[in-house]
């Protein structure tokens, strides 16, 4: 069963393990399969799932909204996680004529009601804004937050793809903590372990979630250097640890990160759910971690 975690000392308690929504309108299943994959992922343990308004041209809220509207009794043991503050160009918003960001308090508020109806809740447990907007107002955000704080529709509140000092801002504003900031971080992408964002986030205590932990599948397909430098080095350590997969290895290395890396996974596969979470059983030496970490840099550590 996977583990629980708190995200931050005033903060909610979340499986280890996230599961992501981001493809969900891509896998093509009925309401009912879209339950049962649900109920598969709490039969292992994952009782925290992860979306955002613009998923799937913002139909992928709706699709599982529709699957969890068949067990109503279900949501009161999940945590659902969304975002806002993305503007894409869709036929759904026709208004929307460039992508862009808005934090504007309007449309903070907005997208929640949105997200509110469209999942079949009353509440949802942490709301990210998804990109940091070059236009956010620390003072109006704080004012939206508080808000649907006061209004019982939002519990928590994080960031997403922030930097460290666009989190201290809007921290800056705010008398209860952001709970989490979710970044991309892999074996192929983790600018984050070195500009500062998980030095904060350990600082903090504020445990951070890992997006596209497998690099949106470059891991396994990509062709790049870097890709193959790093297979090649998966597939090494694959047989000094008794047959570890490359994306339950990947998944280890982000695990043993001390800022407490929560990944989240993205897989409509149940079965490769279960291979991702087999995981949390592989210790590194620091010597395979740091094997890793050379084959993606392309160098050794300075």
């Amino acid at each position: 069963m996977v583990a629980s975690i708190k995200l931050c000392t005033d903060g909610p308690v979340f499986s280890r393990f996230v599961f992501g929504l981001w493809r969900l309108t891509d896998w093509g299943y009925s309401p009912q399969e879209r339950l049962t994959l649900t109920k598969q992922c709490l039969d292992l343990g994952i009782t925290t799932f992860d979306q955002a308004d613009i998923y799937g041209d913002y139909q992928s809220q709706p699709l599982w909204g529709e699957a969890l509207a068949l067990d109503p009794g279900l949501r009161d043991q999940i945590q659902i996680v969304t975002k806002c503050d993305i503007k894409l160009v869709s036929s759904h918003f026709p208004s929307h004529t460039i992508p862009h960001y808005d934090s504007s308090r309007e449309h903070i508020i907005a997208s929640v009601d949105q997200s509110l109806r469209e999942l079949h809740t009353d509440r949802i447990d942490v709301l990210l804004l998804h990109r940091p907007d070059p236009l956010m107002d620390a003072d109006e955000v704080a004012e939206a937050f508080e808000t649907l704080r006061n209004a019982g529709k939002v519990l928590h509140f994080g960031v997403s793809n922030f930097t460290p000092s666009q989190f201290a801002l809007l921290q800056d504003r705010l008398p209860y903590p952001l709970v989490t900031n979710q970044v991309e971080c892999s074996v192929l992408a983790f600018d984050v372990m070195h500009d500062g964002t998980l030095d904060q986030a350990q600082m903090l205590r504020r445990a951070p979630m890992a997006w596209s932990p497998f690099a949106g599948g470059r891991l396994f397909t990509g062709k790049d250097d870097q890709a193959k430098r790093v297979q090649d080095c998966m597939e090494e350590l694959r047989t000094e640890l008794g047959g570890a997969s490359p994306d339950q290895l990947a998944i280890a290395w982000l695990l043993q990160h001390p800022s407490n890396i929560l990944p989240v996974l993205g897989t409509g596969k149940i079965e490769r759910v279960q291979s991702a979470l087999e995981a949390a059983t592989i210790s590194l030496t620091r010597q395979q971690w740091f094997k890793i970490w050379t084959a993606s840099k392309g160098y050794n550590v300075p």
